[in-house]
């Protein structure tokens, strides 16, 4: 990928298989763009029984795609096949709500199928959350059984020298220099990637240099284990 990694975003591509018959080349259905925040995500697919393929990878600014990995094949079940709660579904049932939410079911432009996928198979409706709810709020259902406040977050330091009377810019804004050209800068550091172009330059405005730094940020919210007291 060489410099084209700094604005690749990760991404789940869904392609589409032909029948082992056929040898079919594959066929690319989407890019679904992804995050740190599950572990488990939901493709909604159509025309069943239908065969598919997810690729994970990174997505440049050029459009060009660059693997990472390939799942198996996997088919789509007939439309009117009985399937029962698996064990998978008990796991999710869970903590559907999260799940949901990571899964982009509260999202403006969520594809209804999504929601009636998961209220076939968890036989629930999944609730509704209001225009004015923030994005930061994907783990309020677990907040909501949650007795032990626990709050972690995280920023970047960046710190550096050159000689003193030089100008350095983070991002196009000035940094303060100590009086031997050293420098220190904390750096907020929310959950996405980020490049920092880092710039020098004389006080002549002669020389300068450049350093970027490419920093990216995934945090994940475990669940929460509550034991008995009389365990």
């Amino acid at each position: 990928m060489n410099e084209k990694w700094h604005k690749a975003i990760p991404v789940l591509r869904l392609l589409a298989v032909g029948d082992a018959s056929s040898n079919r080349a594959e066929q690319q259905i989407r890019d679904i763009a992804i995050h740190g925040g599950v572990n488990t995500w939901f493709i909604d697919v159509e025309n069943p029984p239908s065969r598919f393929r997810v690729v994970i990878g990174y997505l440049a600014e050029n459009d060009r795609f660059f693997p990472l990995c390939r799942s198996n094949i996997v088919e789509t079940p007939k439309p009117d096949a009985v399937h029962r709660l698996d064990r998978h579904w008990r796991d999710i049932a869970e903590d559907y709500e999260r799940i949901y939410s990571l899964s982009g079911g509260y999202e403006p432009n969520s594809s209804g199928d999504l929601k009636e996928m998961f209220e076939e198979r968890l036989q629930r409706q999944m609730p509704t959350r209001s225009e004015d709810a923030s994005g930061n709020d994907t783990d309020a259902a677990l907040d909501r059984h949650r007795s032990l406040p626990f709050e972690v977050d995280a920023e970047l330091i960046v710190y550096g020298s050159t000689i003193p009377g030089a100008t350095v810019l983070l991002s196009g804004e000035p940094v303060k220099l100590r009086e031997d050209g050293s420098f220190t800068v904390r750096v907020a550091l929310p959950d996405k990637r980020q490049v920092l172009p880092i710039i020098a330059q004389s006080r002549d405005a002669m020389r300068q240099r450049t350093t970027v730094i490419a920093v990216e940020r995934n945090t994940k919210v475990m669940e929460a284990v509550d034991r008995d007291q009389n365990f």
